[in-house]
């Protein structure tokens, strides 16, 4: 807890009526936010709910400019929230960000929609569920919706289309479809989509940025669907820039292949950290490193839920496939370090070098005999594969992985 002055205010901690002290939360401060307690013990008391305010990005509600006060643009009104951050690459965030979309009454919301709280108990959030008939038939409907749901998002991907844009599209085609947009408000995400651009893993905060011709973009849809939750992702390429890219085909179409494989290898008995030896060997056979620290999920009722499933080898994911279970595998891959890094809005994760990464995700059920991809491509689904040619005819067979 940092020291500094302050005039009488009252604390903020939970049910505490008492006067606030000098005692300051430390990630406060960072953020330029004025949050004063008046004892170390009500501060630790009440943490759990407080660090929730830290997710809050929205500027149009509760942004404070930090001290050195980011320039704006007179004609846009465009700026950089954080112009002091060392960011890693040269992707820069593009504020304000739009305003909260909101979500018609008639739709069920779930428990974060009011404050951000997914309210999970430790016991359901451990527990590996096992979906009956009616369970699995209710998954597949939700996962038709999402697929449907990208599908218009990414057909929407080109040069000067803005990631918030992207939002809007798909906060707009979920609403058609009845559906919450599961990320809205969970845990105080301020958007509907994850949009992941260039050296972003995952967690992308739609924004004002125009696209870019050579940019990749990962676009991450879940949607809530009569209780039951759905979550896919592909990476696409925006412009002919990025398709003609040797180093970002490769990286994007291994991605996607770490993927298939792991699909391929998934059947009832198969343990969850086997994924991530078949992922990562293909990774490295072209020259790609594997980002190790988030994984695949199970989901059902449950946004996320067990088991976890890593994507690196050599991991120490406990469980084996059972009919009836449902999850996503969701390999990140880059062009260099594994490592990642968090944007000061809590969310934006990206590669520590700044290089590109890419992503691709499916929702599965385990059925009796092997597995069934319940978020699958359509035939006419925008993207797509395009030809890879082999790693040694781009000189990357030999490249080794960052892991600095």
């Amino acid at each position: 807890m940092d020291q500094a002055a302050a005039q009488p205010r009252k604390c903020p901690g939970l049910d505490c009526s008492n006067d606030a002290s000098t005692l300051q939360c430390p990630k406060c401060k960072d953020m330029g936010v004025e949050s004063f307690f008046c004892s170390q013990d009500c501060f630790k008391r009440s943490w759990a709910e407080h660090k929730t305010l830290h997710k809050s990005t929205n500027p149009l509600r509760n942004f404070v400019a930090p001290k050195v006060v980011s320039k704006v643009d007179p004609e846009t009104g465009k700026f950089n929230p954080y112009p002091t951050y060392p960011f890693t690459g040269p992707l820069r965030p593009v504020y304000p960000l739009s305003p909260k979309r909101e979500v018609p009454k008639h739709i069920p919301h779930p428990a974060w929609s009011v404050d951000g709280n997914p309210r999970y108990s430790f016991a359901k959030r451990n527990h590996i569920e096992i979906l009956d008939e009616k369970a699995q038939n209710a998954m597949r409907k939700s996962c038709k919706l999402a697929r449907e749901v990208l599908d218009i998002v990414g057909a929407a991907v080109k040069p000067g289309v803005t990631t918030d844009q992207l939002d809007e599209i798909c906060h707009n085609a979920c609403i058609e479809r009845n559906s919450y947009p599961s990320p809205l408000n969970y845990n105080s995400f301020p958007k509907s989509i994850c949009t992941s651009v260039n050296e972003v893993i995952c967690h992308g905060i739609p924004d004002q940025r125009p696209l870019e011709d050579g940019d990749i973009v990962n676009l991450d849809v879940s949607l809530w669907f009569e209780g039951y939750h759905s979550d896919l992702n592909e990476t696409y390429y925006v412009g002919e820039k990025a398709r003609t890219n040797p180093d970002l085909v490769r990286l994007v179409e291994t991605t996607r292949q770490c993927l298939d494989l792991a699909i391929a290898h998934a059947k009832p008995g198969v343990a969850f950290k086997e994924f991530g030896d078949v992922i990562e060997k293909h990774a490295k056979s072209q020259g790609l490193g594997v980002v190790k620290t988030y994984c695949g999920h199970g989901i059902n009722t449950l946004f996320h839920g067990a088991p976890n499933v890593p994507h690196y080898a050599k991991n120490k994911a406990v469980g084996r496939l059972r009919p009836g279970m449902t999850f996503t595998i969701e390999p990140m891959v880059t062009l260099g370090s594994y490592k990642d890094k968090t944007w000061p809005d809590d969310w934006t994760s990206v590669t520590i070098d700044g290089q590109q990464t890419a992503q691709f995700e499916h929702t599965l059920l385990v059925t009796e005999t092997g597995i069934e991809v319940l978020t699958a491509r359509k035939a006419d689904s925008p993207g797509g594969p395009i030809k890879l040619e082999s790693a040694e005819q781009n000189g990357h067979a030999e490249k080794p992985t960052s892991t600095e």
